[in-house]
């Protein structure tokens, strides 16, 4: 792994302006939404129904933030960019409780989390008329894949930024609303398995279309990111503990306790206004954050050996995915949470991390992770299914 510079005075001031702008933008959606709701929290449902009023088309976008989570909530959004803004800064300062070095210690968030909101916004510009009352799309799909990846491999500055967001709206959304809609839906899949094929298809063709052509991404082809994170000493409770929480911010490249403390926080402040409001007004809030826990704890401890040779594992995996669509499909009972957690955390990571090995060197190994999202999910739904009815 090249060594990077640190974050440029540039890249802090924009960092900077997008946290203020986030609590501008937080604290005008507060504002509101108390104006329009006295009462409670608005919930998912009279979100939806709302659009596309701007008050109701803000929720959604902010919403995009924390989705992968199956959360779907603005506070749940702002906490988890609350929280990796604050990892950064102890990062930057080398403050000892900083967690996990955000973003993999590469000095490379402000440009990650930059790309990935553009992404987001270019996306719902793009995309966002394909919303309705009635029917769900996943214009958070960029957010998570794509923009982030691309600075992951190729490194900071604007024109892998501007580029990763670009073709992020261009290729990963609307390939994720294609399979979502035209074999998910149809088929009676969950949408989770057309999210992630679709960031999975839309990043293999940008990233083959950056090594045909270069110049999108830098004048020499160059992979910045290879390596894994530097290996901790003691792989003990402790750090079993903060692996399992830093795995609730891996998806958006994140992987950090503050900003999975954040995410938490957020949710749990949403459900305890309005049980209806996260989650797509499931109510089933605490049982997917028990068995998103239980999974990751399972796969922290089944697949340690995997952490200590490689220093780092995809045990996220089936947190976002796996876990998330087979409580949302079949309810939230303990066989259900057991069953998928221990499934997920048995057969996702160890997927992924063959699938990625596979990989070419110019695609970014997130690939296989969202790959393993899908096959996995494809079976273990079912399978529970078959259980709690056996």
């Amino acid at each position: 792994m090249e060594t990077l510079l640190p974050p440029s005075k540039n890249s802090r001031s924009m960092t900077d302006l997008i946290v203020l702008a986030t609590g501008f933008i937080s604290a005008l959606l507060v504002i509101l939404v108390a104006f329009n709701h006295r009462d409670s929290w608005p919930g998912y449902g009279e979100m939806v129904e709302s659009l596309p009023h701007p008050v109701a088309w803000l929720r959604w976008i902010l919403g995009d933030i924390s989705e992968v989570a199956f959360y779907k909530h603005e506070l749940a959004s702002l906490g988890l960019l609350s929280g990796a803004y604050l990892a950064w800064w102890a990062n930057k300062r080398g403050k000892a409780w900083q967690g996990f070095a955000i973003s993999y210690g590469t000095g490379l968030w402000p440009w990650l989390i930059t790309s990935s909101l553009m992404g987001l916004l270019l996306s719902n510009l793009l995309w966002g008329w394909s919303v309705t009352a009635e029917t769900w799309q996943p214009t958070f799909a960029a957010f998570v894949s794509l923009p982030a990846a691309m600075v992951l491999m190729f490194g900071g500055g604007w024109k892998v930024t501007l580029n990763g967001a670009v073709l992020g709206a261009l290729l990963v959304t609307p390939m994720c609303l294609l399979i979502v809609n035209f074999v998910c839906t149809p088929l009676g899949l969950p949408a989770v398995i057309g999210n992630v094929l679709g960031m999975a298809v839309g990043s293999v063709i940008a990233f083959a279309l950056c090594r045909r052509v270069p110049s999108i991404v830098r004048s020499d082809y160059i992979t910045l990111v290879k390596s894994s994170p530097a290996k901790p000493s003691n792989y003990g409770v402790v750090w079993s503990l903060r692996r399992v929480l830093a795995d609730f911010s891996e998806a958006p490249f994140f992987g950090n306790e503050l900003a999975s403390i954040g995410l938490l926080a957020g949710v749990l402040l949403a459900y305890a206004l309005n049980p209806t409001s996260p989650a797509y007004g499931s109510g089933l809030v605490l049982h997917l954050i028990s068995a998103q826990a239980l999974t990751s704890a399972l796969g922290v401890v089944i697949w340690r050996h995997q952490w200590i040779k490689r220093g780092w594992y995809p045990t996220y995996v089936p947190l976002v995915s796996v876990v998330p669509a087979t409580v949302l499909t079949h309810g939230g009972s303990w066989m259900v949470i057991g069953s998928s957690a221990l499934l997920g955390a048995l057969i996702a990571p160890p997927l992924a991390c063959a699938i990625s090995a596979k990989l070419p060197a110019h695609f970014h190994p997130y690939i296989g992770n969202v790959l393993s999202m899908a096959l996995s999910t494809l079976l273990v739904v079912p399978t529970v299914g078959w259980l709690i009815l056996a």
